[in-house]
């Protein structure tokens, strides 16, 4: 996208994007404004005060025609609904309203692997940046994560390799953004409050594919009817990883086998993961993703061995807290749809006490039965969702509320018995109670280490 200096763009939306599209746009020449829905008084003082270094105008508590009328690009952040009315009289004025990913579209000079999906994003992102980085390049990882892509623009762009997180919000007014290596890894119910629908939900997840060429690589799951249903786009290459026998990434028992196809070779490749922190179903999958991404982009199998030996899962993610008493506790925070919920639930055994619940995101709590009949002991709910998820599951498994985390953990560690497995994989937003998921897996954890300085006494849970 042309960006002509002098012209009048307006960035919908503060935050860490908002700011970062503030800093690219000023440093492209344009004049730019920024409006926010919030008060003044809710917005950060260190945006503001930066705001008014730049001289950059803004209005707050609104957005107002008068402020937008002569804008010539508006920039909506991610979070900001697409359907807001000032948008929708933008568009009627057929002015461009893109997002950050459409600002970023040609402008990285070096190849761009995207990663996208419900669940697993963030890890198999950090994972293959951490695969790359132990190969001995140079990665700038962020996107959806860390430093938005608009900052790594506006600096010194002197990585080898960009990996991105995408989130369904950015991909959706993308425009012609175009990731050499597009990775798909997933899609159960999420932000169904923004999209509407499932298919709404899914057209913004594929447009990862919509501009790639012939010669990029297109990564998806072999054991996701949604994904494997639909045409992907131009990409020559199609390399699918998970539990299928055909998949170009195989996984097994032990970790994963890559074939022999992608390693040029005449034999598969083996990739060991017992005692690693990808062990589990769920990560073997992320890891196959990332085995594949890395592979394609000519990193070879040795690195590729190391950086999975070595890697750490991020915070709030299975994360095991402690052990007391024989019941292990669990921090799953970022589990905020049913998938993650489903994919937890598959990796604990059968003796789980879960805590669950927060801001609902028009999900199907429904589609949590079967794995709540046949791993859930006791189902402890918090937060705004609670009625909804007892509508749901109270038939299945004995329910009981929680005014608030603390609360929550202490009647998990009244109910569990040794051998039991203390869950907290909410399967909901968390602004509810919390400032985003990573605080509410920190009380969790708090709540957790302060079991030992109280007496729980255990009581019995008959099913």
């Amino acid at each position: 996208m042309q960006l002509e200096p002098g012209k009048k763009a307006i960035v919908v939306g503060l935050g860490t994007s908002g700011m970062a599209a503030v800093r690219f746009l000023q440093a492209q020449g344009m004049n730019v404004f920024v409006s926010d829905s919030c008060s003044e008084e809710k917005l950060k003082e260190t945006d503001l005060a930066m705001l008014d270094e730049m001289g950059v105008l803004f209005e707050t508590g609104g957005h107002s025609r008068e402020f937008f009328d002569k804008a010539d690009i508006v920039v909506p952040s991610p979070g900001v609904p697409l359907n807001l009315p000032i948008l929708e009289y933008m568009r009627e004025k057929q002015v461009p309203v893109v997002g950050e990913l459409a600002l970023a579209a040609g402008r990285i000079p070096v190849p761009v692997i995207g990663v996208t999906g419900s669940n697993g994003k963030t890890t198999v992102t950090s994972l293959i940046g951490h695969i790359l980085q132990s190969a001995g390049q140079s990665v700038f990882v962020g996107g959806n994560i860390g430093t938005p892509v608009l900052d790594y623009l506006s600096g010194e762009k002197n990585a080898e390799v960009a990996v991105l997180e995408l989130s369904s919000f950015q991909l959706e007014i993308g425009e012609s953004f175009r990731p050499d290596i597009a990775l798909f890894l997933n899609l159960s119910p999420d932000h169904l409050d923004r999209h509407g629908s499932m298919e709404n939900y899914a057209a913004a997840k594929r447009q990862i594919f919509a501009h790639q060429e012939p010669e990029d690589t297109a990564v998806i799951c072999a054991d996701d009817p949604w994904i494997m249903n639909e045409p992907v786009g131009n990409a020559s290459t199609i390399l699918r990883f998970g539990f299928h026998p055909d998949a170009e990434a195989r996984v097994t028992q032990n970790g994963v086998v890559i074939s022999a196809i992608i390693s040029g070779e005449n034999i598969d490749e083996l990739y060991d993961l017992t005692g690693t922190f990808l062990f589990s179903n769920v990560n073997k999958l992320n890891a196959a993703a990332a085995i594949l991404a890395a592979r394609s982009i000519g990193c070879n199998a040795g690195a590729v061995r190391k950086g999975l030996a070595d890697y750490i899962l991020p915070d709030h993610r299975m994360t095991v807290v402690k052990d007391i008493d024989g019941v292990r506790y669990i921090d799953d925070s970022k589990a905020t749809n049913i998938g993650a919920v489903n994919a937890a639930l598959a990796s604990c055994g059968n003796r789980v006490v879960l805590i669950g619940g927060g801001r609902d995101k028009e999900s199907d709590f429904n589609m949590l039965a079967p794995a709540v009949r046949q791993h859930v002991k006791q189902l402890i709910l918090i937060g705004e969702a609670a009625d909804s998820l007892d509508k749901a599951l109270g038939s299945i498994v004995p329910t009981s509320r929680a005014g608030s985390m603390e609360d929550a953990v202490f009647q998990a560690a009244k109910v569990s018995q040794p051998g039991d497995t203390v869950l907290l994989s909410p399967g909901c937003a968390s602004f509810d109670m919390f400032t985003g998921y990573a605080h509410r897996g920190e009380v969790f954890r708090q709540a957790v280490s302060g079991l030992r300085k109280i007496n729980v006494e255990r009581v019995e849970v008959k099913r």
